[in-house]
């Protein structure tokens, strides 16, 4: 009896069995799924904050762009800018030179003028330019007359030997061969030791041989070759002391 007591028994048992090991289980499953949900939960709100930083990154890597664009506009135009001030004082320097070299025309100036000092008054370098251009383009007349009335106008200029020499040299080619000489013979009696007095010298040599002045001649070229050494002067003394028969 107790035999099949129990087998009536048993699907009962197996019944609290399944019941305690399904009890025992659920807890255990329910934990898995809401884990596996708020897993999701979490993963998703960690997608959003990873959209939200790549649209962000993105807003910045465009407005670092447009600072760029902007940068690189603001250099052209810093560029520009400096370029523009630096033609403007260029500008205005070349102005202020361009007044002063005008102003000078008629204010005295203190000159040192191969060795001769002096203050040259408004006009002076301008007649002096004008009668050395006319010699140099052979307008001898124009020269002699120009070079006459500067030295008249202006006997404490700085370029008065200068004028002298250059008076020498056009009657010379004038074959005024008496002026030429008596301009040379100025300039070496006022400025003996202007560096011109040695060709100066030649110059009157050259009128006394034209005028048929040989022993003249000889003098004034033995006395250039003994002052003047082995100066260019001194050598052409000694050539044309040769060449005098």
């Amino acid at each position: 009896m107790n035999k099949h007591y129990r087998l009536r028994q048993l699907p009962a048992m197996l019944a609290v069995v399944f019941s305690i090991s399904m009890s025992m289980y659920m807890p255990s499953a329910q934990a898995a799924f809401f884990e596996d949900e708020e897993a999701r939960i979490q993963i998703n709100n960690l997608n959003e904050k990873i959209k939200s930083a790549q649209k962000a990154f993105i807003e910045l890597n465009g407005q670092y762009d447009l600072l760029k664009t902007e940068n690189a506009k603001l250099r052209g135009e810093i560029e520009t800018l400096e370029k523009n001030l630096e033609e403007t004082n260029n500008n205005l320097r070349s102005y202020y030179q361009e007044i002063n070299t005008r102003l000078q025309k008629f204010e005295p100036q203190n000159l040192e003028i191969e060795g001769v000092k002096g203050t040259a008054q408004a006009g002076e370098r301008n007649a002096y330019d004008s009668a050395l251009k006319a010699f140099q383009e052979g307008n001898l007349t124009k020269a002699d007359t120009e070079f006459s009335a500067f030295s008249r106008k202006y006997p404490s200029s700085p370029y008065w030997p200068l004028s002298q020499y250059w008076l020498a040299n056009s009657k010379y080619a004038n074959k005024d061969y008496t002026g030429s000489i008596n301009a040379a013979q100025a300039l070496i009696k006022r400025y003996p030791d202007h560096p011109r007095v040695p060709e100066a010298m030649l110059t009157i040599a050259n009128c006394q041989l034209e005028t048929n002045q040989k022993a003249a001649a000889k003098k004034t070229l033995e006395a250039v070759v003994s002052r003047y050494g082995d100066s260019k002067s001194a050598k052409a003394a000694k050539e044309m002391l040769a060449s005098i028969k």
